[in-house]
């Protein structure tokens, strides 16, 4: 099978199918993560000991910036600018790390975030969303919830008390949308993971959702329509297998998955995403790899970042 590596990537300490990456590293609990010269030192490790030395096939790295920043002061802020200007050097630092150790012809980097993010609206002429406050609700009726965690939430209704919570919530507010997990837009491919609990709540651009008090301080929010412009994330990738100076229209983040299985010459599981989506990226047109054949690296690495700002 193919050697893996994650680097500080959400899930790196997950277990799959009793399995785990290969080669990992878990960041501490204060973990800092807007430390560029931690940075510099994660992108050597990946590039000199497990990609030239250990000889892996796939590696994910993760950076925490510029979400951090954006949460704490917004994305239109001067901090978040000066966050973006170092993920810049970062991500030239990988290139020339890569070139470095002579990996630019065996390796595809692939660039990419996991969402975007927007300014959330405050002052007295926001009418905020707080469940408690909406008549008819009752956290009495409710055996389990996942709220106070930006524009979403999660509601697990008593026994018999769905269809009366469903009730109340649906247009309760001018801002806020309420689902059942199973009546979910099919574009927010968040429907049928039986972890989803049976109420999905989400609101407009700008706001938030809180259960009993509004105890939520970020000035940067992401989690909402995956239509909103501030939504989208950014993608940008190079490498033997990707043709060069290429721009391309947008696609949706779930093809990014089909997308590195194509490139490691594996079966992916059943998901959401298409090959079909991202073959035109592909010097091959996506029907034959080439590195397969030539036994070429590759590595993704996300970035935690606001969409667009590189």
């Amino acid at each position: 099978g193919l050697k893996t590596g994650s680097l500080h990537f959400p899930g790196t300490a997950a277990t799959y199918q009793n399995e785990r990456v290969q080669v990992h590293e878990v960041e501490s609990e204060l973990y800092d993560y807007t430390n560029e010269t931690d940075w510099r030192i994660n992108v050597d490790k990946v590039m000199s000991d497990w990609f030239k030395t250990q000889d892996l096939d796939f590696v994910s790295l993760y950076f925490g910036e510029p979400d951090q920043t954006g949460h704490k002061y917004g994305p239109d802020s001067p901090e978040r600018r000066d966050a973006v200007r170092k993920v810049d050097r970062t991500v030239g630092y990988i290139r020339d790390t890569a070139q470095k150790h002579g990996l630019s012809n065996r390796l595809n980097i692939i660039i990419t975030a996991d969402h975007g993010m927007t300014t959330v609206l405050k002052g007295n002429g926001i009418k905020k969303i707080i469940l408690s406050q909406i008549p008819g609700f009752s956290f009495q009726d409710i055996a389990f919830q996942l709220l106070d965690y930006g524009p979403n939430g999660l509601l697990l209704p008593k026994e018999g008390m769905l269809e009366k919570v469903y009730r109340v919530l649906k247009g309760a507010h001018p801002n806020l949308h309420v689902y059942k997990k199973e009546d979910m837009p099919a574009r927010l491919h968040y429907a049928n993971h039986p972890r989803i609990l049976p109420l999905v709540l989400y609101a407009d651009p700008g706001y938030v959702i809180s259960g009993i008090l509004p105890v939520q301080t970020s000035k940067g929010e992401h989690g909402f329509d995956n239509q909103a412009l501030d939504m989208k994330a950014f993608f940008r990738a190079v490498g033997p297998d990707f043709r060069r100076n290429l721009v391309v229209g947008p696609f949706e983040t779930v093809n990014v998955y089909p997308l590195m299985c194509h490139l490691l010459g594996i079966k992916h599981e059943v998901n959401d995403g298409s090959l079909d989506n991202t073959r035109h990226l592909l010097v091959s047109g996506g029907q034959q790899c080439s590195s397969k054949e030539s036994g070429q690296m590759r590595i993704i690495i996300g970035l935690a970042a606001v969409a667009g700002f590189l």
